[in-house]
């Protein structure tokens, strides 16, 4: 039977600011990605999250990014390997303290926002994340963009990978995300991106925003909740995930 993880980026929240329905997320999804203080939530974000992950039986990752606040993380930044490694090292660390609190083991990590997009693409910014990873959590699965300069650090170093792919983005030929910034780069329509996820999990394919079909491995699925409708739709991707065969798992268990 083929198996998919389901994943969130959760934990945003920052003192008196709420973000996102976490607990509604948790019911649905089979890993978290918990932010860890550098672009978004703070110790005392971490810690409920970690716990009602824990609680939900839901894998627990770190999803270290750039210290960037203000930005949320999704500003480039030029900063060198050193810095980044030890940026992960810092966050990392402190996540899998709070999964050792609630007696769970830190499944996996997955960078955010910026520091994910330009690592995908940048071999040696892959790495420095990579080597960050396998020095405070070699035990730890990393999560990266399907085909992506992240996928080929991890084995380098030798962490396990999961290649990750995007419910609601589109993509370009070369299998990276469509930036942002550009007309078409989100999917809202439910009717064009859930039979879009069965495909890239059951057939192993993807349409390009510029119509050309490309290979693509789908270990996890990135959803998003942070509003009602998004919730409905992790329920729609699930549902139709389960009636087309495919068993929905923690990451921990489609990768071995």
């Amino acid at each position: 039977m083929v198996k998919v993880d389901l994943n969130s980026d959760i934990g945003e929240s920052f003192g008196a600011y709420k973000l996102g329905l976490d607990e509604e997320v948790l019911k649905h999804v089979t890993s978290a990605n918990i932010a860890c203080g550098f672009h978004a939530g703070d110790f005392m974000t971490m810690r409920k999250t970690v716990t009602e992950a824990a609680k939900n039986n839901v894998g627990i990752g770190a999803h270290p990014g750039f210290p960037d606040l203000q930005g949320f993380g999704r500003r480039e930044m030029k900063i060198t390997a050193e810095e980044v490694t030890n940026l992960v090292i810092y966050q990392v660390g402190a996540l899998a303290a709070y999964a050792k609190a609630v007696d769970r083991p830190l499944q996996h990590v997955k960078a955010h926002g910026s520091l994910y997009n330009q690592a995908s693409k940048d071999p040696v910014l892959a790495e420095a994340i990579a080597a960050g990873i396998k020095a405070a959590a070699p035990q730890a699965i990393l999560m990266g963009l399907a085909g992506s300069a992240m996928i080929t650090a991890g084995k380098k170093v030798g962490l396990k990978v999961a290649q990750e792919v995007f419910a609601d983005r589109a993509y370009n030929a070369d299998g990276t995300l469509v930036s942002r910034a550009l007309p078409g780069s989100m999917i809202h329509d439910p009717e064009i991106a859930v039979p879009r996820v069965v495909r890239m999990v059951t057939e192993g394919k993807v349409t390009t925003i510029d119509g050309q079909d490309i290979d693509i491995c789908a270990d996890s699925i990135c959803v998003h909740g942070d509003n009602p409708e998004a919730i409905a739709f992790v329920r729609r991707i699930r549902s139709a995930l389960e009636e087309a065969g495919v068993q929905i798992v923690p990451l921990a268990q489609v990768v071995s």
